[in-house]
């Protein structure tokens, strides 16, 4: 019954922490080619970009090793 329904990355948790890592990563590494791209709107919207690139820069230990138990749990689970 489980695989007829089409859950989104919104109600699933492990989908939902996926999307957020990959978004603090992907944020991280655009600011880190192209700063004024992600610095120019620190505020609305897109300043929520501005600060999953500030994260993924002061927390990056903490963010890659999420990004790899979040591979293994994919991978293997």
């Amino acid at each position: 019954m489980q695989s007829m329904i089409s859950r989104s990355a919104l109600f699933n948790f492990q989908s939902l922490i996926t999307v957020i890592l990959l978004l603090i990563c992907t944020c991280a590494y655009i600011r880190n080619f192209v700063p004024k791209l992600i610095d120019r709107n620190k505020e609305g919207l897109l300043g929520v970009f501005w600060k999953l690139a500030r994260i993924g820069e002061r927390l990056s230990p903490w963010v890659a090793l999420s990004c790899m138990c979040m591979a293994v749990v994919v991978l293997f689970f």
